[in-house]
């Protein structure tokens, strides 16, 4: 005699009827997951919210009035704005009238106003500009960490940054063009996901290449530092641990989504960049602020600053330096081997303040003494 199954009260269903009376079941374990995942989804885009306009907030509380016109402080804060309005309209959604119960069952949308379309699609377009942001930032700093790199390499490495960064971008253009007829016309979005899946590694791509950049120009620099006993915590090893950071965690968030059962992982990549980047002006520029109020005896010390290039050696004294300046807020320039710092006067990069590399990198102090003696009548 066969067992009867046992009942099994959470997995009972319930019957709705469509607008033309026909019935149609709905389960709890159904039920449970469509709210859960809006839970979840909220709680991911409030999050996101909620640090972008912290951030906005401190950088625009603590960047000194003379580099808010720079143009990395206005794409920064340009970033941070389209992140925090991009999570507001998200989480909108979740709980407008395309999240009700019935309409998501039922797949009845007649009662959705066309404000709640104009809202879906907003945030589609609010996505490609953000990340238009965050790529012309991430290439301005790469312009200004790469000034003093020979002029071959440095035009490569620019040539091969607005490709990587164009492909990026055109490829999320056209997953917000896709996203944007399938919203209109009430479409699965099914069919889109490897169009997804290619804007989220390209996106990585791009933010990986431009860290890998600043982390090697910075990690050479450092190695020449140390060499010469430059041992100094500053705003450079701040701006190299920003870069690491921002090239291995959004990185990290990417792989995630296709290994996690979490919502909209990969939505979290952007507002990592896009919190990291001012995260690491506003961390240098208090740095650079400390060291301008070290202790009166500490002026003794000669201010240098320079790129280091491969092969030099020796002190090099001479200021006739035109490769442009790494610190616009640094006092005085020097060179060191075959590399040189221009006048903050003549550089057209004064105004680029200490973001990724703004090397505003501000004063390193040598701290050593150099003496000469007089051989055979020669100095």
């Amino acid at each position: 005699m066969a067992t009867d199954t046992p009942f099994d009260p959470f997995s009972q269903s319930f019957t709705l009827l469509l607008t033309d009376g026909t019935p149609f079941n709905v389960s709890i374990p159904d039920l449970d997951d469509f709210i859960l995942y809006s839970v979840d989804i909220c709680i991911n885009y409030a999050a996101q919210l909620g640090a972008s306009l912290v951030l906005l907030i401190m950088l625009a509380l603590l960047t000194k009035a003379e580099k808010r016109s720079s143009p990395i402080f206005a794409l920064n804060a340009l970033a941070l704005t389209l992140n925090f309005i991009r999570n507001v309209l998200q989480c909108v959604y979740f709980t407008g009238p395309f999240s009700e119960t019935y309409a998501y069952f039922a797949q009845d949308y007649s009662r959705v106003p066309r404000s709640a379309y104009a809202t879906s699609i907003t945030a589609t377009v609010l996505t490609f500009l953000l990340l238009v942001c965050i790529e012309c930032s991430l290439i301005v700093q790469t312009h200004v960490i790469c000034i003093t790199v020979q002029r071959a390499y440095r035009q490569v490495i620019l040539v091969i940054s607005l490709l990587i960064a164009a492909l990026a971008c055109g490829v999320r253009l056209a997953l917000c063009i896709e996203n944007a007829k399938y919203i209109n016309s009430l479409a699965n979005l099914v069919p889109l996901t490897w169009l997804s899946s290619a804007t989220n590694i390209t996106t990585t791509i791009s933010v990986c290449w431009f860290c890998a950049v600043f982390v090697t120009k910075l990690g050479l620099a450092l190695n020449q530092r140390r060499k010469l006993g430059l041992r100094r915590f500053g705003p450079m090893q701040i701006i190299f641990i920003m870069g690491c950071q921002t090239l291995i965690i959004p990185a990290i968030f990417s792989i995630l989504q296709y290994v996690v059962n979490l919502p909209s992982m990969d939505s979290n990549v952007l507002t990592l960049v896009s919190i990291f980047l001012p995260l690491s002006s506003i961390w240098a520029s208090s740095s650079v602020d400390g060291l301008a109020q070290s202790p009166p005896g500490s002026e003794n010390h000669r201010k240098v600053f320079g790129s280091y290039a491969s092969g030099s050696t020796g002190l090099n004294t001479d200021h006739k330096a035109t490769n442009g300046p790494l610190s616009p807020s640094s006092s005085a320039y020097g060179q060191i081997g075959n590399s040189s710092i221009a006048n903050p006067k003549t550089s057209r990069y004064q105004d680029t303040h200490a973001d990724l590399e703004a090397q505003d990198l501000a004063a390193v102090r040598v701290e050593r003494t150099f003496s000469v003696a007089r051989r055979n009548g020669i100095l």
